[in-house]
């Protein structure tokens, strides 16, 4: 990262620890604080305490940067940490002296946390085993990386209406949902890049708009300078609700955006050269040996491997980060990549090294269902409705007792609120937090969606069943998962042949 650009945002940081401290002494209102804050990474938790949130392109983390989270840990006596969605890591019940002295230090680590919230370009999302993917077309992380400084180079000198968020694909899977974000990079087998723009989750879902189908991948900053050109030029500035690139679908219309962005394009290409050619990510290491375990993913990599571990609802526990650094520090090209559901993958081990990584790592989801993705729920964040954490917590400890085998109940997406910060828009089975008023009464509601879809060219968003309340949720995944046992079948292959089962089980919960 350019030596320039940390300094500026390390002189940043003194303003921001004015205005926090100005904040816990009750000088500064909450929504102007979160107006502020955000900017920097930073949140004020619902009761007490900060948030922070550490930048890691692509959800990338080397040895040092992962010796700087457990550091931390210790130092700071930090008790939560939750991975995102958007392959970050959110550092939890922070003071405000903590904060800031978290933000400095991270800038020596190539952890930036400016940007990281609020109204700039968010943390750059590549799929998590690009590089490393049997199944890729090609790895996209060189141009990622390249993407990100960029993005982050642009922090301090553009306004935008909203967030604008960046993903790049390397394969089919489209686990970072590439074709539908503010705007993304599908590989292609030319070693070009369909690219999309103005899609994303939450309200008024869409799809994303192709605007080319072989990009040049050295023309990638100037496909983002185009996406920031329309953004700010036809943005809604006056309704943040509306403020979000996918809205330029409905202002402009789809033929009206593949126009401006073609023109906006032109126009960065006549302003600038952006132009990049970054060099190949490279491991020469091979390993030997055979290893077959249910969480151990053969590499393209002659005898390599990657682990996946995935803590329920991706809290990492906070003696973690320290164990996994104390048995991946001496390893050769040893790394970690957080997934967009909340999956860490420990990557470049040889048999031997994936069998020691597989045991320190026992204590995560044993099946697809312990797997489901999960926002940081409303018992933290300002916005929260519901609190997603413990609706995940219930229902994991109901199907327990039950031994079902996996993939009887599938992954769920659960969020909060209609933010979607839970994904659930894209889940097999999605809820989002809700009240249902019953009699005059609220109580805790999830409106339940399924069929949702994230691969590439199969892409849609879950259909509505139904709300449920919250305490009857744990019940009714225990019937469902019954249910398809008794059949001796999976959720996947059930559910297309049995829909009718699934909506007279599912109608027993429902709430009118």
């Amino acid at each position: 990262m350019n030596k320039t650009l940390v300094q500026s945002f390390r002189e940043d940081i003194p303003v921001f620890q004015e205005k926090i401290r100005a904040f816990e002494a009750g000088e500064i209102d909450k929504k102007a604080y979160k107006g502020f804050s955000g900017g920097f990474g930073s949140y004020a938790q619902r009761s007490n305490g900060n948030m922070l949130r550490l930048r890691l392109a692509g959800g990338c983390i080397s040895m040092e940067q992962l010796k700087f989270v457990a550091d931390m840990v210790d130092t700071y006596h930090i008790d939560r940490l939750k991975m995102t969605t958007c392959q970050t890591i959110q550092l939890h019940n922070l003071s405000a002296d903590a904060t800031v002295a978290i933000m400095e230090q991270a800038l020596e680590y190539g952890i930036v946390t400016r940007g990281g919230g609020g109204d700039f370009p968010r943390n750059v999302m590549v799929s998590p085993l690009s590089g490393v993917d049997k199944e890729e077309i090609f790895d996209v992380r060189p141009w990622a990386n390249a993407m990100a400084d960029y993005l982050l180079s642009r922090v301090k000198t553009v306004h935008m209406p909203r967030k604008l968020k960046v993903a790049f694909s390397s394969s089919a899977a489209n686990s970072t949902h590439a074709t539908f974000r503010d705007l993304g990079f599908v590989a292609q087998a030319d070693g070009t890049f369909a690219v999309y723009c103005a899609g994303g989750l939450g309200p008024n879902p869409k799809i994303g708009v192709c605007v080319a189908q072989s990009a040049l991948a050295e023309d990638v900053l100037h496909y983002a300078d185009a996406m920031i050109r329309v953004f700010t030029t036809y943005g809604n500035y006056e309704n943040r609700a509306k403020a979000r690139t996918r809205y330029l679908q409905e202002s402009l219309g789809v033929d009206g955006l593949k126009e401006a962005f073609q023109k906006a394009l032109e126009e960065s290409f006549a302003a600038e050269n952006l132009k990049v050619f970054p060099e190949p990510i490279v491991c020469e290491k091979t390993g030997t040996g055979n290893l077959i375990h249910p969480r151990a993913i053969a590499q393209k990599q002659a005898g390599l491997y990657a682990v996946s571990y995935h803590p329920i609802g991706a809290n990492l526990a906070p003696q973690k980060p320290k164990e996994l650094y104390n048995a991946l520090k001496d390893i050769p090209c040893a790394e970690l990549r957080i997934g967009p559901d909340g999956t860490l993958y420990i990557i470049n081990l040889t048999a031997e090294e994936a069998e020691s990584i597989l045991k320190i790592t026992a204590d995560g989801a044993k099946t697809l269902f312990e797997t489901s993705v999960s926002c940081i729920g409303a018992t933290v964040c300002q916005q929260g409705v519901r609190d997603s954490q413990g609706l995940l917590a219930a229902m994991v400890e109901a199907v327990s007792k039950e031994n079902f085998g996996d993939g009887v109940l599938p992954k769920v997406h659960i969020s909060g609120c209609p933010s979607s910060c839970g994904t659930h828009q894209i889940g097999s089975m999605g809820f989002v937090g809700g009240v249902k008023m019953i009699d005059k009464v609220a109580h805790p509601a999830f409106t339940v969606m399924i069929g949702g879809e994230d691969a590439q060219s199969a892409e849609q968003f879950g259909t509505v069943v139904g709300a449920m309340l919250e305490k009857d949720i744990p019940s009714f995944m225990v019937e469902l998962g019954t249910a398809i046992q008794q059949a001796n079948s999976a959720y996947a292959q059930w559910m297309p042949t049995h829909k009718e089962e699934f909506e007279a089980i599912a109608g027993k919960f429902l709430v009118k």
